[in-house]
């Protein structure tokens, strides 16, 4: 059984996420809001479709996807994107995220922690979870 099932995963520690939100052209007020909340996120399987939720004292997005298949997505910060998720392996999500500025995702589930890597042009940013 994949490692994330059942699990919620509570953000504990950010690096480079403003520069990553600059390179999406994020403003500053929305950034430094970004900056200051802790998201807890959770991957649920039903059939062959997944429901992504991210709940913050902010906003609350959920997405849902079917591996390998183009959907539309509006991102936290209001960008408007087509996404694919695909899974390598059963514990690494990988999300393409394609529109003005393209980004990537790669999510890696243990049983205990989470490591979200999001890159866009030239930023890097890797966010850590621990199991709420």
């Amino acid at each position: 059984m994949a490692a994330w099932v059942g699990k919620k995963y509570k953000m504990e520690k950010s690096e480079g996420f403003d520069d990553y939100m600059k390179a999406l052209g994020v403003g500053l007020v929305l950034r430094k809001l970004g900056n200051s909340i802790s998201p807890t996120v959770e991957l649920v399987k039903d059939g062959d479709e997944y429901t992504f939720n991210t709940t913050s004292t902010f906003k609350n997005t959920t997405i849902k996807f079917k591996l390998g298949e183009e959907f539309e997505e509006e991102t936290v910060d209001g960008r408007k994107v087509k996404s694919v998720c695909t899974f390598e392996g059963d514990n690494k999500l990988v999300h393409e995220q394609k529109g003005d500025k393209p980004t990537t995702i790669i999510r890696e589930f243990t049983d205990s922690e989470l490591t979200a890597t999001m890159t866009a042009g030239g930023a890097k940013c890797v966010r850590y979870y621990k199991v709420a």
